[in-house]
This record gives structure tokens, C-alpha cells and sequence, in this order.
């Protein structure tokens, strides 16, 4: 679990965080020349764990899911956080993985099962939630505040580590494609060095305020169009000068409005 080598070894060591594979590491795993939209929708069906990538079928793909998933719930968050309802555990993954790119609290999570029939306490949920992240099966993400230069205590959002496991545990239903996309730029991001946190500006929200080592900032909406009703909206009410990006699954040749960078989110 995430913190416990922070325990064992008193600071004495260096944590290098890992992620699974990203689209590019993937893309280069096939030789044969296909597009990126195709090898996109394996990417985020099938895993973006290494191991996966050389599994031949979507059988055998579920069956090491489902050993993955089930060691890192059952061991991993169940055992060290003396959880004494694993089935409401998981209860609360599937609403999480239901909702990535969604505003989550506790709270909201816990009047959730509750209208479900299933009546549990914020508290509890909470140290569900601290399981889930240590175990570094989804991301915690707060929010800033753009105009205020502040940071958020409340209503924070989750991602997940590898989308597959949304598909194994969900399969195909209600599946919002936009927020998948969020998700994988949000890991992108993380990979790429980057504190990334929601964007607040007025009303609006912004998809990531990514902040590298130097303390630059850039502000990242990500869409699954341009052609989207207000996808530049919240980028052109930042009022700084900071770098502004839309990423869209539309291969067009890179263009500009108003500052705002437009870019094909799979290259």
C-alpha cells in the first residue's frame, strides 16, 4: 500500500512511482501498421497493464483482471484497513469506477447506497475511499481555484489506473467515452511529471491545471469534439496568459483559437 514503505523505513529511501502502460509504450508493442484509433480502443478495453498486452483473448484478459482486482480489494484494502463489509466495499468501487470525471464525495457517495437500500455511514466511506487511493487502484484529484489561486478541500474527483478494469468490472454499459478520454489524459499527465488538479474559474470548470517541477502551469480541456458545445468556454475565461490546451479525438490539423491550442489527443 501507497505510505508504507514511509513507515518502515523512516524517509530512508526513494519512491519512484509507476503507472501502467501508456498509449504510446502500447502502440509500440504492435509492429503491424494500425491506426491510433483502433489501437486506442484496444488500449482502453483490454488494459494497459503489460502483462495483458500479450494475452490472446478477451478470456483470458477477464481471468487476469479478475485476479488482479480481486488481490488488490480483497488483500491489499480489505485486510489492511480491517474492512467488516467487503461486499459493501465493493459496492462503493463499482459507483466509483461508474463514475470517473464525476464530482464524488463522501457523502454523495454514501446517500447513493443508501436510496440503493444499502445504508451506510460517510465515515465509513471514507476510509474506503483511503483504501482505494493507498492502494493505488484509482487517483484522488482536488481542486483549485483559478482566479482565487487556491486550492479546494471539498468535492474532489477519482480516477482510475487502467481502464480495462472499468470494462471488466462494468462491462459496456453506460459507458461515457468523454470522461474515459479524461481519464487516460489525466495518467498521461501524472506520467509526464506533472501535480494535476481540477480547474475552478467563475463557474466553470477546467478539465486539469497541470503544474510541473518548475511551478508552470498549463491548462488542459479535454473533448471527444471540438464541435462540442462549450468545450472552449472554460479555457477562455482563465484570465492569465498561462499555455491553454484542447485535446480532442479530432485528427485535424493543429489549430488555434485565441491562444487556445487545439491538438489530436492520440498523437
Amino acid at each position: 500500500m501507497s505510505g508504507e514503505l514511509a513507515t518502515l523505513l523512516s524517509g530512508r529511501y526513494v519512491e519512484l512511482k509507476m503507472l501502467p502502460l501508456s498509449f504510446a509504450e502500447y502502440v509500440s508493442t504492435f509492429p503491424d501498421p494500425i491506426s491510433k484509433e483502433e489501437l486506442y480502443r484496444d488500449y482502453i478495453y483490454n488494459s494497459s497493464f503489460p502483462y495483458a498486452v500479450g494475452l490472446g483473448s478477451r478470456k483470458q484478459i477477464n481471468t487476469y483482471l479478475d485476479g488482479l482486482y480481486n488481490t488488490v480489494v480483497l488483500n491489499d484494502i480489505v485486510e489492511r484497513r480491517h474492512i467488516q463489509d467487503p461486499a459493501m466495499l465493493k459496492s462503493v468501487i463499482r459507483f466509483l469506477f461508474d463514475n470517473i470525471g464525476n464530482i464524488c464525495s463522501a457523502k454523495r457517495i454514501a446517500d447513493a447506497m443508501t436510496s440503493a437500500g444499502r445504508k451506510i455511514a460517510s465515515r465509513t466511506v471514507e476510509n474506503y475511499l483511503e483504501g482505494i487511493t493507498d492502494s493505488l487502484l484509482m487517483y484522488k484529484v482536488g481542486r483549485f481555484d483559478i482566479k482565487g489561486k487556491e486550492y479546494l478541500r471539498l468535492l474532489d474527483k477519482y480516477y482510475l489506473a487502467d481502464m480495462g478494469l472499468r470494462y471488466y468490472l462494468l462491462g459496456t454499459r453506460s459507458v461515457d467515452q468523454g470522461h474515459i478520454l479524461e481519464n487516460v489524459v489525466f495518467l498521461e499527465l501524472l506520467r509526464r511529471g506533472y501535480q494535476v488538479y481540477i480547474g475552478k474559474v467563475g463557474p466553470a470548470e477546467v478539465d486539469f491545471v497541470a503544474q510541473d517541477c518548475n511551478g508552470d502551469i498549463g491548462y488542459y480541456q479535454v473533448a471527444l469534439t471540438v464541435r462540442q458545445e462549450r468545450t472552449l468556454a472554460p479555457l477562455n475565461s482563465i484570465p492569465d496568459h498561462n499555455p491553454k490546451y484542447l485535446l480532442v479525438m479530432d485528427n485535424d490539423p493543429p489549430v488555434s483559437y485565441n491562444g487556445i491550442r487545439q491538438r489530436f489527443v492520440l498523437d
